[in-house]
């Protein structure tokens, strides 16, 4: 699905409400920890009695096995295992990786969720781009990638992953963004389910990009503003 600059201010256009409120954890949080508070904040916003927020953290290594998740492509269960209630198959969170949980109301921005994820991914670009990282969308993966020829021919790695749950019309899970995490922990897995050889994982670092977790979370803010509109500060 092409998501146009049309199509995102056209979901943009619902009213306007509140700014999504902008929260960064200064320390790692359980996935046991994060899956309460998201479905909790969730639940009330179904209720009318919260606002929207996406929830920068980061976790401990683990993988989670999505709705779509196949037994045998967990290859070596070496960090704990959770059942995430996400699309999506197996993934890897770690030290190192942001991750984003964007509760959102959607249908106050248009009951469109392929036009969601769309959004998501061009989220994810318009970040990348700040650091001259050319990330892409595929029509048949997932995800944003990532081209590299240095090594092969067809060669693609994955440098962003999408999974994400709708309750009600609010939005649950998110996106998980590969700054510098140990990238061999992915090997306990077939991430996401891409098994193709061509095909696997990179990081802001391993393409040569060392910068701090402040200044992605900084770009991710103003990318953000831009596809999916004002934020505030959790103070």
């Amino acid at each position: 699905m092409i998501n146009t600059r049309d199509n995102i201010a056209a979901r943009r256009s619902a009213p306007a409400g509140m700014p999504v409120t902008w929260r960064v954890e200064a320390a790692p949080v359980t996935y046991e920890a994060a899956l309460a508070a998201m479905e909790a904040r969730v639940a009330a916003m179904a209720a009318g009695a919260a606002d929207e927020l996406v929830w920068l953290i980061e976790h401990p290594p683990l993988y989670t096995a999505g709705t779509s998740a196949r037994p045998e492509h967990l290859l070596d269960p070496r960090f704990p295992i959770f059942s995430a209630g996400r699309g999506g198959q197996f993934t890897y969170h770690g030290p190192g990786q942001r991750v984003a949980y964007v509760m959102l109301d959607l249908k106050r921005r248009g009951s469109d969720v392929r036009g969601f994820v769309a959004d998501l991914e061009e989220w994810l670009m318009r970040t990348l781009a700040a650091f001259n990282i050319r990330g892409e969308r595929r029509e048949d993966r997932i995800g944003v990638w990532v081209r590299r020829p240095d090594k092969g021919e067809g060669c693609e790695d994955k440098i962003a992953a999408i999974g994400i749950r709708v309750k009600r019309w609010v939005s649950l899970h998110g996106i998980s963004l590969n700054v510098d995490p140990d990238l061999n922990h992915f090997a306990g897995i077939v991430p996401c389910g891409v098994d193709q050889p061509r095909f696997g994982v990179t990081s802001f670092v391993d393409l040569g990009h060392v910068v701090s977790m402040p200044e992605v979370d900084m770009a991710l803010q103003r990318a953000f503003v831009d596809v999916f509109g004002p934020v505030r500060r959790d103070l």
